[in-house]
């Protein structure tokens, strides 16, 4: 019998053939669809007007600031093109807009040439990030670090 696609299929279908690329492309144009929609709400949206968005449960409840917080306002400032309104907002998620679309490129185009996106991170690499974001939210938090805070 062989399946749909005639003897010998084996339900996937060959590196080459578009349906098989459509496929492979989907996941990240979807994420990327789902991105540019949620940047697109910040974008029309502002967050530096009160009562569209709610306030950070860290920052209410201790009144300190966590790596997040600002997170809206720079990415309101990216989308208008503000880039050190951005940075000034928040520094660390500025920087992960930029990473966010180094990786998002890395795995459309390894996707389109039908190779899985690894990307391998050793321990140390996600420990590290980890300190970064600590010493980050510290120091925004100290008022030698105020420039850090939105």
């Amino acid at each position: 019998m062989g399946g749909p696609e005639g003897p010998g299929w084996t339900g996937t279908p060959e590196p080459g053939r578009p349906a098989g690329r459509v496929r492979r492309l989907a996941t990240p144009v979807g994420i990327l669809a789902a991105v540019a929609g949620a940047f697109a709400y910040v974008g029309s949206v502002d967050p530096n007007e009160s009562g569209h968005y709610p306030v950070c449960p860290l920052l209410k409840l201790t009144g300190v600031l966590c790596p997040g917080c600002g997170g809206l306002r720079s990415a309101h400032a990216f989308i208008h093109g503000d880039l050190g309104a951005a940075l000034e907002a928040n520094a660390i998620a500025t920087v992960g807009y930029f990473l966010f679309a180094a990786v998002w490129g890395l795995w459309l185009v390894r996707a389109w040439r039908g190779q899985p996106l690894r990307i391998g991170l050793a321990p140390v690499w996600w420990w590290g990030v980890g300190a970064v974001l600590l010493i980050f939210t510290v120091v925004r938090n100290l008022p030698f670090g105020s420039a850090l805070a939105p």
